[in-house]
């Protein structure tokens, strides 16, 4: 899968799920609708990461899952492991609830939880998705080696991250993000990109084989999807 021409969910697919999304009433807001639509039909991410589950049936714990949109995207695409996704912004959580329940998503659960403050316990996969730059980063060590402890056989740990590779792309991304926690899409600013030698030095030293894969598609952004699994 490269970075320029990875696929991006299908209209109709994205249509149907950001269906789920819209308000019940004619003036009621539909902002997570059109979010819905648009991050499905543009970005490649959820198709990466259903590319890199296919074959898994480990519970999935989605650490910082917003508005819960891989619970859909993997729904769609036919993967029926049990999923949970967790992330701080209860006004996420309430809309991927909502969501979730217009959509009748079978066993999948959303939860508004503090990474910064300790991860769940859970042992399956792993999904970590434009989540590790936006937390310190003590935590944002913690928030990986909890996700590699809970690695079991058959299990995957796939990361969405930008990374801190010196590249234009690099610094184009932590532009938009900190333009992000401005206009108050997200709650927070990032805090540190990860660096690509120190994850795969961290991953090497757990046991796992990772493989890095451009993610950015059509965006702008320095995304790259990591998948780690046990050697």
């Amino acid at each position: 899968m490269s970075g320029v021409d990875a696929p991006t969910v299908d209209a109709a697919t994205a249509a149907r799920i950001a269906a789920a999304f819209a308000p019940p009433r004619w003036h009621g807001s539909r902002a997570h609708y059109f979010y819905a639509r648009a991050k499905l039909r543009s970005d490649p991410l959820y198709p990466g990461v259903v590319e890199a589950l296919r074959g898994t049936t480990a519970p999935l714990l989605d650490l910082g899952c917003g508005i819960g949109l891989l619970a859909h995207a993997l729904r769609a695409a036919g993967l029926a492991m049990p999923y949970r996704g967790v992330d701080n912004d209860a006004r996420k959580i309430a809309a991927a609830q909502r969501a979730g329940t217009n959509a009748g998503l079978a066993d999948a659960a959303f939860e508004c939880v503090d990474l910064a403050a300790g991860v769940p316990a859970h042992r399956g996969s792993v999904a970590i998705l434009d989540v590790l730059q936006f937390v310190p980063p003590e935590a944002q060590d913690a928030i990986l080696d909890a996700a590699v402890a809970m690695l079991v056989p058959g299990a995957k740990l796939v990361i969405r991250t930008g990374l801190d590779d010196g590249s234009a792309r690099a610094r184009t991304t932590r532009r938009i993000d900190a333009l992000s926690r401005l206009l108050g899409w997200m709650n927070t600013g990032p805090k540190r990109y990860p660096d690509p030698d120190a994850l795969r030095a961290r991953f090497a030293a757990a046991g796992l084989a990772a493989e890095f894969t451009p993610l950015h598609g059509n965006t702008p952004f320095n995304n790259w999807r990591v998948v780690a699994t046990r050697l």
